[in-house]
């Protein structure tokens, strides 16, 4: 039957009361606690289920409903619809409110009896509507649902899933056996749809207890032997306040709690005042008792006692179905508390927004103030539950990725109607609507940043006032300090989503070699450019105060031209997947290619043709010299007041980036790979006398016929490699020989100290001497006596 393939597994021994041992040797007790078979009331009638069984049961069970928990989603939700029902109908017929005038949803259970129930106060069923509602899906639902899911089996079926009246029946997940009592407005009576997991039979009667409800539903779930969790007052709490937060209705749970309270038992208070009666009475036959004798009074006895009440769960508002016209700053940051489940944090911006077009939602984007815990640690996965997806205010799921991973410390809500409610969370992701959303999801959490990014700091007037005019310091826009805990973020956006990296960069924001410490925008710095001006130049390192320093800079602050410092690991591989902006490529100045387009062309080249010419006996020597060192030896155009300095080749890794891919490769215990080493350019400085005094000391290009070979000096020699070295650091690249290096430079120092040898001195035998005290320092305590205390008063001093 239908019933059956929704259930998980049925306890028919449960029902039919099978007999496990010898009748003649049971005990009374034993046949009292031995499972009865259920039977329907007399004058039941009996309606068969046609359906194809196992079918429906593979499909609903493995594609729809792999959590139980949904079982109680899905009545709430059912429960729901019936109260907006009636509440519409009643709009137009009051009359249909009489004895009854509460919309609310009341779920109770009774542990000892192993049932869940929940009740609402909606529009009830007729016993035609029994029949229809309760029993279409086996009678001709099932047949359709099947037909429809052939038709579509290599399509998306998630949007005909729910279509079929299939979420009452998730009921049998956890139930035995299911009792639907109902009473519509239209009928005088009250009926009970009644059925057995297992069974291919359902029944309908009329109430025994006759018309309790009134009007609406009671479902009652006799639960199975592995579901009595959820009759607990505590489990039920959290599915409720998980799936069902923001029903309109309220949700009204029975609880238990004992409380003490004082006996009130007549009869013994009777007796204990006849009993002081006599008592009194002898006394006064012996003494005279005076009036003003205190009266001993008993302590008051007390019981526990355990008392039932009923909890509203769902007392959140769903402000996103309102107009953001008529909801204040405050009710919205109150939201965010209730949403993020921090209390004493305030979020920074939001964005709250209606849908509308092929696919209709609801949201509300929150951006947080603050970092989440795991992003302390380098990990940037998205916030668990941070973005939950509600179907008519029911909750389908919060493990969506409805944003893409670098937006996943946002959090908020989407609700849609155009969404099926029984479908499973895989089924769903794969949904066309689903991809609709996230694309303007994305949209939208973007646009809210960006507006974000354009708030002004906020000045306080009474510190304003305090302050002269020209002592008012600058605060930074909210902005920047919000972007400090989340650019990395951004910049992973940057290099991962391609559709809207244009979006991305405008939010980026870095410090430059002119703006003061000041964070500036890309769209600041290509305002800020010289007219001649085509690239735009970043200089990347470790630090800003070690791009600072870098000689690189030199040329760049002679002709006042910005540099943009990339100091964040991850700048380089945001530059490198981006190559431009505006149109306007990104070039690193520590870059062999880098050009200043300012200068006359037709000068520039006639002085490389020369200086090549005039320091190729030079760059040849120095370049078999080096080695695999560097790459290649070549004349700089931009160097100042230093002598060389190793760039990186155009199209290779920096000095910065091969340092953070060798400190990858460490962490990741990954042998180094020569792919991973940057393509050094050693460059001379033609105009610097290091350098021209290394070229008067070098072989010269063709040595003449007959001559003696030409033989460097040693000090040449060795001043080359303290020049490599020196260009090696300048560039920001490691040294590979540290132990030739150290050699160099104590040799260095031992020419400049006129030392004639390294040989070490003879160890020392000093004589012995006697010991002597040592010497306490009494700086500040000279010429103090007993005289400078005040002995009077040492009585007073606590110790």
């Amino acid at each position: 039957s239908a019933i059956a393939l929704l259930a998980v597994c049925a306890f028919q021994e449960r029902h039919y009361g099978l007999a496990n041992a010898d009748e003649g040797a049971e005990t009374e007790a034993q046949k009292d606690e031995e499972p009865v078979a259920y039977t329907p009331p007399k004058g039941s009638e009996t309606f068969k289920f046609e359906a194809e069984v196992h079918r429906m049961l593979d499909i609903v069970v493995n594609s729809l409903y792999q959590n139980k928990d949904v079982f109680l989603r899905e009545l709430i939700s059912n429960a729901s619809d019936a109260l907006d029902k009636i509440r519409f109908l009643s709009l137009t017929n009051p009359k249909l409110l009489e004895g009854e005038d509460k919309f609310q949803v009341q779920i109770e259970y009774d542990a000892d009896e192993h049932t869940l129930t929940v009740r609402d106060t909606g529009i009830g069923m007729t016993h035609e509507d029994l029949v229809e509602n309760l029993g279409t899906v086996a009678r001709s639902g099932t047949t359709k649902f099947l037909e429809a899911i052939s038709e579509n089996s290599k399509q998306d079926i998630s949007g005909m899933i729910g279509q079929f009246g299939v979420g009452f029946y998730s009921t049998f997940l956890v139930a035995d056996r299911v009792s639907v009592a109902s009473k519509h407005p239209s009928s005088d009576t009250q009926y009970v749809w009644e059925s057995v997991n297992g069974k291919d039979e359902f029944s309908i009667y009329q109430d025994p207890r006759g018309n309790t409800l009134g009007r609406g539903t009671e479902i009652t779930l006799h639960l199975k032997e592995d579901c009595l969790e959820y009759a607990d007052a505590n489990r039920l709490r959290d599915l409720i306040t998980h799936y069902s937060e923001f029903i309109t209705h309220p949700i009204n749970l029975r609880v238990t709690r004992t409380e003490i309270v004082e006996v009130e038992d007549e009869e013994v208070e009777e007796e204990e005042a006849k009993e002081e009666e006599d008592e009194k009475k002898e006394e006064d036959d012996e003494f005279e008792v005076s009036d003003d004798e205190p009266v001993e009074e008993k302590p008051k006895e007390t019981k526990e006692v355990t008392v039932q009440e009923w909890e509203e769960i769902n007392q959140a508002p769903a402000i996103w179905t309102r107009e953001k016209d008529s909801i204040s700053d405050d009710e919205y940051q109150d939201f965010w508390k209730i949403l993020a489940k921090e209390e004493y944090t305030n979020a920074t911006s939001w964005s709250h927004f209606n849908a509308e077009g092929n696919i209709n939602f609801k949201s509300i984007l929150y951006l947080p103030g603050e970092i989440p815990s795991h992003y302390r640690f380098g990990n940037i996965d998205a916030v668990p539950g941070g973005l939950k997806l509600y179907v008519r205010k029911v909750l389908i799921s919060d493990e969506f990725e409805l944003l893409p991973r670098y937006l996943g410390f946002i959090r908020g809500v989407v609700d849609s109607d155009d969404l099926p409610l029984n479908v499973n969370r895989e089924t769903l992701q794969e949904s066309k609507i689903i991809q609709v959303i996230k694309k303007k999801l994305v949209r939208k959490a973007l646009e809210m940043i960006r507006t974000y990014s354009k708030e002004e700091a906020k000045v306080d007037e009474e510190e304003a006032a305090e302050e002269d005019a020209d002592q008012v310091t600058e605060k930074e826009p909210p902005y920047i300090d919000w972007y400090k805990k989340f650019s990395v973020n951004l910049k992973m956006g940057v290099i991962d989503d391609e559709p809207n990296r244009g979006r991305l960069m405008k939010l980026l924001r870095f410090k430059t070699s002119k703006s003061d410490g000041k964070w500036i925008s890309l769209e600041d710095y290509v305002n800020n450019m010289k007219e001649w001006q085509t690239d735009i130049y970043f200089m990347a390192g470790m630090s800003i105060d070690e791009v600072k320093k870098s000689r690189f800079l030199e040329r760049f602050q002679e002709k006042d031209v910005e540099v943009l410092f990339l100091t964040d690991p991850v700048d380089e591989y945001v530059v490198s997947n981006v190559r431009d902006f505006d149109g306007k490529k990104f070039v690193a100045i520590s870059s062999e290619s880098v050009k200043l387009k300012d200068e006359d062309e037709n000068l520039t080249k006639r002085r490389e043709k020369f200086y090549q010419k005039k320091f190729k006996p030079l760059t040849k020597w120095l370049k078999k010299l080096y080695g695999q060192s560097v790459m290649r030896v070549s004349i700089s155009k931009r160097l100042g007041s230093t002598p060389a300095i190793v760039s990186s080749s155009e199209y290779g890794h920096s000095a910065n980036m091969e340092r953070i891919m060798r400190a990858q490769a460490f962490q990741q215990g990954i042998e180094e790979n020569p792919m991973m080493r940057a393509m050094k350019i050693f460059e001379i400085n033609p105009r610097h006398p290091l350098v021209l005094k290394l070229l008067e000391g070098c072989p010269p290009e063709k040595e003449e016929e007959g001559a003696d070979p030409f033989v460097v000096a040693k000090e040449t020699e060795e001043a080359a490699w303290l020049l490599h070295d020196m260009a090696m650091l300048a560039g920001g690249f490691q040294l590979t020989d540290t132990e030739a290096h150290t050699k160099r430079m104590l040799g260095f120092l031992q020419s400049q100290l006129a030392v004639e040898s390294l040989e070490l001195e003879p160890e020392v035998d000093p004589p012995e001497e006697e010991e002597e005290a040592p010497e306490v320092d009494l700086d500040g305590l000279d010429g103090l006596n007993m005289a400078d205390f005040d002995m009077d008063n040492m009585e007073h001093v606590e110790l």
